[in-house]
C-alpha cells in the first residue's frame, strides 16, 4: 500500500496498491517535496476515465516504471472531480505548455507547486511518434539534475502566463458602452442555428452534449431554431448516448452520429440533459417525448446512483476491465435472455425495436439504439422483454461506481427534480437538499464532499444557491428563502474578489475566484468564466445572485449579478458561444421579471409554475421576501424593472401582463 488507502476519494483508493509511492494532494506532500529538494510528478484524472485507467495498467502497476517515479520524484494523486481547483489551475498550465488538454493529466511541477513540464496521456514506450512515459521521466530528471536553472526559468515563465490565464485578464473586460443583452441572444441563436449539424448537435467527433446550447435555442419559435432543438434532443435520446435499457446518457459519443458513446456516465451530464428535456417539454407541450426522456433519465439517477445521503457521481466506462462490455449486445445473447424468460418469440421484434445485428457497431457487438419511428417508451406488450434484458444485462460484471456526493452535482440533480413538476421527483429534491445541507456543511464551512475533506468551489454554493431558490419557487416555503440569503452571503464572502458591489458603488469587485479564501495549498486561485461540459460558476453565481436578488427586491445584490455581467460583457457581446450561461444569466440580471403572488398556495402560483418563463422569479410564500409584506393574497403582481402593473386577479389578466395571450 501506497500512502491513497485511507483516502476519501474512490479514484485515489483505485490506486493505492500500485507500486508508486502516490501521496493525496495537500501541503504535507508539498512540504515533502522541498525536503527531499524533488520536483512533484502530478497525476490528475477522475474513477470513470477510461484512459486514466490505461495509463494505470500500463505504467503506474509497472513496477520498473514505478522506481523511475519513485527514485527521483514526489508522486501526487488528484482526483479532479473532488479537486477542480487542482484540476483548472494546472490544466490551463498544461494548456499553456502542449496545446491542448485532457485526462489522464501529467504535470511535473517545482517542489513549491510552480509547473514546468505538462502532458496527458502517456504510453509505456515511445510509440507512434509519442514519447514513452518512461523515456520522459528519465528526461525530466536529468533536466532537474543537470539543468536545474533553465527548469526554474521555465517555471518562472509559465507562472506569469499562467496567473494571466486563470485571472482572464483578458477576458474579464467590460464593455465601454450598454450592453445589449437581446442582441447576444440573437447572434447566439445565429451561431448555433448555423453550427448544428444534420444529426443534431454542434461539432464534430467526439460529439458532447451541450444543454446550455439546447436551453439558449429555446428562447426562439422560429423554424430553424426550432428543427436545431428537435433534431438534437432526438438524436441524442434515440441512439448510442442514451442507455436504452438501463436509462441514462453516456459522457459523449465517439462518433458524429450518437451512435457509439463512451460509456461512463455521470451525474452532472444526466442532471442538466433532464433540465434541458424538462424546458423542451414544457415549450413544445405533449408533441414530443422530450418529458418521457427527463423523467426515466431521473429515474434511472435515483435506482443506479442513489447512496446513503445522495447520490454516486459517476458509473464507469469499463466493467470487469473491458469497455462497454455491461452495455453491448449479440444476437445470440438477446435470444438467450428471452429464453431464460420464457418470450423467444419476441427475438425478431426486439432485434428490430433496439436495432441489435450480428455483426454490430462496436466490436462486431451492438449498442442498442431506437429503429427509426420507433417510440421512445417501451410498448407495453415489449416490457417483459426489456424486463428480460435488465435481468440478463445485471448478471454481468458491472461498471465501478464512484460513490462520492458531489455537492455540485448533487445540486443540478436537486434542481433538475424540482422543475420536473412530477410530485415524486420534487419529493426527492427537497429531501436531497435537506440531506446535503446536513452532510456537507459543518463549523460553518461548506464542504464539496460528504467526506469533508475538500472546500466547496464557487460551483459548489452557487449551485445549492440555484436549487435552493427551486425549491423557494416550487413551494413556497421561507425555509428555501432563508437558506438562500445564507449561501449568497458565504459565496460573497469566501469568494470575490475584492470590494463588493451595492447600489452605491456598482463597478468595484473582480469577480468570483473559484475556490474559497479557505483553502491554502494552491500557488494561484483560478476563476472560471468559459462554460463547458457544465457552466461556468461566473455564470451559475450570476443567475443565483441576479434570482436572489429578484426575490427579495435586494437592489445591492442584484448590483452584484450586474457586475458579473460587466465583467464578461466583452464576451457575452463578442464570443457569446464560449460564455452561453452567461448569456443566459445576464437577461436575470438585467431583464429580471418578478411575478409576486403572496401566500403559499395559490392557483396563480401554480400557473405560474407551469409556464417555460426564462429570466422570471416567483415570489410567494408567507413574508420572508420583502416583496410580500403589504399585498394582498388573492392576485398576483408583475414587476419589471422595479415598477409593477396592476393586480392581477385571473389567470387571464396574467397571462395578458405576461404577454403570453393578446389583450
Amino acid at each position: 500500500m501506497n500512502h491513497l488507502a485511507g483516502a476519501s476519494s474512490a479514484y485515489l483508493r483505485q490506486h493505492a496498491e500500485n507500486p508508486v509511492d502516490w501521496r493525496p494532494w495537500g501541503l504535507e506532500a508539498l512540504e515533502l517535496a522541498q525536503r527531499l529538494d524533488r520536483p512533484i510528478f502530478l497525476s490528475v484524472g477522475y474513477a470513470a476515465c477510461h484512459w486514466c485507467h490505461v495509463m494505470a495498467h500500463e505504467s503506474f502497476e509497472n513496477s520498473d516504471i514505478a522506481k523511475l517515479v519513485n527514485d527521483s520524484f514526489v508522486a501526487i494523486k488528484v482526483d479532479r472531480e473532488e479537486r477542480p481547483d487542482v484540476d483548472a489551475l494546472y490544466m490551463a498550465a498544461t494548456q499553456l505548455i502542449s496545446g491542448h488538454g485532457g485526462w489522464p493529466m501529467s504535470v511535473f511541477l517545482l517542489p513549491d507547486g510552480r509547473p514546468f513540464m505538462a502532458g496527458t496521456y502517456y504510453p509505456p514506450s515511445d510509440r507512434h511518434g509519442q514519447v514513452g512515459f518512461p523515456r520522459l521521466l528519465a528526461s525530466v530528471a536529468n533536466a532537474w539534475s543537470d539543468q536545474r536553472e533553465a527548469v526554474m526559468q521555465q517555471a518562472s515563465e509559465l507562472r506569469q502566463a499562467l496567473e494571466r490565464e486563470i485571472s482572464f485578464v483578458d477576458h474579464l473586460s467590460p464593455l465601454t458602452e450598454t450592453l445589449d443583452v437581446t442582441a447576444a441572444r440573437r447572434r447566439l441563436r445565429d451561431e448555433l442555428v448555423g453550427r448544428v449539424d444534420l444529426d443534431g448537435g454542434f461539432g464534430d467527433a467526439p460529439k458532447f452534449p451541450r444543454p446550455s446550447y439546447v436551453e439558449a435555442l429555446l428562447e426562439f419559435d422560429d423554424d430553424e431554431s426550432v428543427a436545431a432543438v428537435a433534431r438534437t434532443l432526438e438524436a441524442m435520446s434515440r441512439r448510442g448516448l442514451y442507455d436504452h435499457v438501463r436509462g441514462g446518457f453516456a459522457r459523449y459519443s465517439v462518433d458524429a452520429q450518437w451512435h457509439v458513446p463512451h460509456f461512463e456516465k455521470m451525474l452532472s451530464d444526466q442532471a442538466l440533459l433532464a433540465r434541458a428535456y424538462f424546458r423542451a417539454a414544457r415549450r413544445f407541450g405533449a408533441e414530443r417525448p422530450w418529458g418521457a426522456v427527463a423523467r426515466a433519465t431521473l429515474r434511472f439517477v435515483l435506482s443506479d446512483l442513489k447512496v446513503d445521503g445522495g447520490y454516486a457521481s459517476s458509473l464507469d466506462a469499463d466493467a470487469g476491465g473491458v469497455e462497454g462490455s455491461h452495455v453491448t449486445w449479440t444476437v445470440d445473447e438477446v435470444r438467450a435472455a428471452l429464453i431464460d424468460a420464457g418470450i423467444e418469440g419476441e427475438l425478431e421484434r426486439v432485434l428490430e425495436r433496439w436495432r441489435v445485428t450480428s455483426p454490430g457497431l462496436f466490436e462486431g457487438r451492438s449498442i442498442p439504439r431506437l429503429a427509426h419511428g420507433a417510440p421512445f417508451e417501451t410498448p407495453a406488450d415489449l416490457i417483459p422483454a426489456l424486463d428480460a434484458l435488465r435481468a440478463a444485462r445485471a448478471q454481468r460484471v458491472q461498471p465501478g461506481r464512484d460513490e462520492k456526493i458531489i455537492l455540485e452535482w448533487n445540486a443540478m440533480l436537486a434542481s433538475a427534480l424540482l422543475v420536473s413538476g412530477d410530485a415524486e421527483f420534487i419529493a426527492a429534491g427537497l429531501e436531497l437538499l435537506d440531506a446535503l445541507a446536513r452532510s456537507h456543511f459543518s463549523d460553518a464551512t461548506w464542504w464539496r464532499t460528504e467526506q469533508r475533506r475538500a472546500h466547496a468551489t464557487a460551483s459548489d454554493v452557487a449551485w445549492m444557491l440555484d436549487a435552493n431558490l427551486d425549491a423557494y419557487e416550487r413551494t413556497g416555503d421561507d425555509h428555501w428563502l432563508r437558506a438562500s440569503n445564507d449561501l449568497a452571503r458565504y459565496l460573497l464572502e469566501h469568494f470575490w474578489d475584492g470590494a463588493i458591489p451595492s447600489s452605491r458603488d456598482a463597478r468595484v469587485g473582480a469577480g468570483l475566484f473559484a475556490q474559497s479564501d479557505l483553502v491554502t495549498d494552491l500557488i494561484a486561485r483560478p476563476k472560471e468564466i468559459f462554460d463547458g461540459a457544465t457552466p461556468s460558476s461566473h455564470a451559475v453565481a450570476c443567475r443565483a445572485f441576479a434570482r436572489l436578488a429578484l426575490c427579495r427586491g435586494d437592489a445591492d445584490l442584484l448590483c452584484v449579478a450586474q457586475r458579473l455581467v460587466e465583467l464578461g460583457g466583452s464576451l457575452i457581446d463578442g464570443h457569446p458561444n464560449a460564455v452561453p450561461d452567461l448569456v443566459s444569466a445576464a437577461g436575470w440580471a438585467l431583464q429580471g421579471v418578478e411575478i409576486v403572488v403572496p401566500g403559499a398556495a395559490n392557483p396563480l402560483a401554480d400557473h405560474v409554475r407551469s409556464l417555460d418563463m426564462p429570466r422570471t422569479v416567483l415570489v410567494t410564500g408567507s413574508g420572508a421576501s420583502p416583496l410580500l409584506v403589504g399585498r394582498s393574497s388573492d392576485v398576483a403582481y408583475v414587476c419589471r424593472g422595479g415598477v409593477c402593473h396592476l393586480p392581477a386577479a385571473s389567470v387571464v389578466d396574467l397571462d395578458v401582463q405576461l404577454g403570453l395571450v393578446d389583450a
